[in-house]
């Protein structure tokens, strides 16, 4: 297994574990036990998957999660000692993939972050098959993960770029509400299917009222897209 893993771990008996067990997998893992200069860190290092604790000093995991570039193209997984659902799901709206409370297995971490390294490959190959996909006057730049309306850069998060990708570089195919789940957010995301909806809903008000019908709703199934550029 081959990757870039930043951790972003205060704990450094708990930091220094995890980084031996990932290592094992032959992946390459940089640690950082503070916030401060953690965007730096990631800059520099481009990871294909952070780790990030929520609670660090300097900066913590959640304030680190909304300065994130929108165009982000690595996969992020939370550390928490916090079991509060709200907790959760706040890392996971501002823009992480997945989370695991502590304590976990080691085991269970590593698949977690084998699952996001194949989600991470497999969104950069698709990105990297045209230098830009157009439909019914929305733009979809993939090398770049930016998308116009018209004339207009829309202002997407991660998940929905992630979520417009999928649905423009396969027009003309209709995804289930499930599908999609487990494409952009894991099939055990706590959200449900519901998720998806409120993103559709949220691409529709960014995309405007000239372009918002370029997503499609098949009733009872799910969402598509019909290819082809006006």
């Amino acid at each position: 297994m081959k990757g870039k893993i930043l951790l972003l771990e205060d704990e450094l008996r708990i930091a220094e574990a995890i980084a031996y067990g990932l290592e094992k997998e032959g992946l390459t893992v940089k640690i950082l036990n503070t916030g401060q200069g953690a965007l730096k860190a990631i800059e520099e290092f481009q990871p294909d998957v952070l780790l990030l604790d929520v609670m660090l000093p300097g900066m913590d995991g959640f304030e680190i999660l909304k300065r994130l570039s929108y165009d982000k193209s690595f996969s992020v997984l939370m550390l928490t000692a916090k079991g509060e659902i709200i907790d959760k799901v706040l890392g996971l709206e501002l823009g992480a993939d997945d989370y695991m409370t502590k304590p976990f297995d080691m085991r269970e971490l590593l698949a977690r972050v084998k699952s996001l390294l194949r989600r991470v490959e497999d969104l950069r190959s698709r990105d990297k098959d045209s230098s830009y996909v157009e439909i019914r006057g929305v733009k979809l730049y993939p090398e770049e993960r930016k998308v116009y309306a018209g004339e207009d850069l829309l202002e997407l998060t991660p998940k929905e770029y992630d979520l417009l990708s999928t649905l423009f570089l396969h027009p003309d195919r209709v995804y289930e509400r499930e599908q999609l789940l487990d494409l952009i957010w894991g099939m055990d995301y706590i959200g449900g299917t519901r998720t998806v909806d409120l993103h559709v809903g949220r691409l529709r008000k960014k995309l405007g009222s000239d372009y918002s019908d370029v997503i499609e709703t098949k009733h009872g199934v799910g969402y598509k897209v019909s290819g082809g550029a006006l």
